[in-house]
């Protein structure tokens, strides 16, 4: 069964850049070594600019927990956390 993940990230004013950078290079690295990643998309709000959220979906739990162990995620994380304005809010959701 496939697992969703959303994660809403709320960014401080003046670093979305910065953190899109990240992310950016974040996102092409899940893509090109994570074969149980099906999606893993950042997307802004439009509402409000400091906004965004992380749409995942894996194969299964498996493909989920070798995301959190990889390397290119560990090695995020300490990049990304400077840019938050608080923790993440994050949803684990089953495919239907």
């Amino acid at each position: 069964m496939a697992i969703g993940v959303i994660a809403t990230l709320k960014v401080q004013d003046g670093k979305g850049g910065e953190f899109e950078s990240v992310f950016r290079a974040l996102a092409a690295q899940v893509r090109a070594n994570e074969p149980g990643n099906q999606l893993y998309q950042v997307v802004k709000s439009r509402a409000d600019a400091n906004t965004y959220v992380v749409m995942e979906l894996y194969a299964d739990q498996a493909a989920l927990e070798a995301h959190g162990k990889s390397d290119h995620f560990k090695a995020a994380g300490p990049k990304i956390a400077p840019t938050l304005a608080g923790r993440p809010d994050i949803q684990y959701l089953d495919s239907i």
